[in-house]
């Protein structure tokens, strides 16, 4: 998988939480530690004073290699905590998309061959930028690749207006008009001077009259309950893979976390569609028949064994 560059989510050494090790035998007033004593060293003094120096020794290095293996066993804990985090690389996700193309909320045709699930934040500048990259596919591979939004909601404050409104627009057949208009006009003055009035409704609803949307029907369907559920299924479908984070994307199944360069894109999607070419299935009927009939329902990750 092509190395991502980062993402939107709703790290501090291990070892600095291990509490540094006691010595058994430290030194007061009462009993000077005999490994301290000038007397104490090996080879000199009583041989009393030099067993009492070996015992103290050996309790300190005792002590040392207890504190690397409880450093060690932490890491090892990390570590794994890390791949069972991971998804499978191998992997192929059943990420359901029937109602999201049912309202709209898709770029490019609706029999492609390859589908892009996008699950995306309003709020994310990650997403911003994998948005231009996917218009961009969209339009080169001409027919052949299709993306399906979905929303995955990590900065409700911020982002949650145009999740609804976007949701609205979907019901006057505008999903995607208002999506690109969302993104240059409220996201884009947003990032640029930090400031949240650009992501409120006022200026969503600005928006939406620029672009043609009838704005007292996109204002009900914003605070009525049917887009405030549709969001709530959204993110319980990305909940059931583990998604925390935007852009979370699935390539014909594939996960990719985080925005990638155009060119890594273009390498998956190229592969995919040998994929689809050499299943004998048909293109409109791919995801379908291949990836929804015979892909993942729930997440696995690195550690966990491949279903048969």
């Amino acid at each position: 998988m092509a190395a991502l560059l980062s993402g939107c989510e709703n790290k501090h050494s291990r070892l600095n939480d291990i509490p540094a090790p006691k010595t058994t035998d430290q030194a007061t007033p009462e009993r000077p530690d005999p490994s301290m004593q000038p007397t104490a060293a090996l080879g000199q003094g009583t041989l009393e004073e030099r067993v009492a120096a070996l015992e103290a020794r050996l309790n300190k290095s005792k002590e040392a290699l207890d504190f690397l293996d409880m450093a060690y066993q932490q890491q090892k804990q990390q570590a794994e905590q890390k791949e069972r985090a991971e998804p499978a690389p191998d992997a192929i996700f059943a990420v359901n998309i029937d109602d999201n193309l049912k309202m709209g909320l898709v770029k490019g045709p609706l029999d492609a061959p390859v589908t892009i699930v996008d699950a995306f934040d309003f709020a994310c500048p990650y997403c911003r930028k994998v948005s231009t990259t996917l218009e961009e596919l969209v339009k080169e591979y001409n027919g052949k690749v299709r993306v399906v939004m979905m929303d995955m909601v990590v900065h409700p404050p911020q982002a949650m207006p145009g999740h609804l409104a976007s949701c609205a627009a979907a019901k006057q057949g505008k999903y995607a008009k208002f999506e690109n208009a969302f993104w240059e006009k409220a996201f884009d003055p947003y990032a640029a001077a930090r400031d949240p009035s650009k992501l409120g409704e006022d200026n969503i609803y600005a928006i939406a009259g620029e672009i043609g949307l009838d704005v007292e029907k996109l204002k009900v369907d914003m605070k009525g309950e049917e887009c405030k559920k549709h969001i709530a299924e959204d993110m319980a479908e990305l909940a059931k893979f583990n998604v925390n984070s935007t852009p979370t994307l699935y390539i014909n199944g594939t996960v990719i976390g985080g925005a990638l360069p155009k060119e890594a894109f273009k390498e998956i999607i190229d592969a995919k569609l040998k994929q689809v070419e050499a299943s004998g299935v048909k293109p409109g009927e791919y995801y379908d028949k291949e990836i929804m009939a015979k892909g993942e329902k729930k997440f696995r990750s690195k550690l966990d064994p491949k279903p048969h």
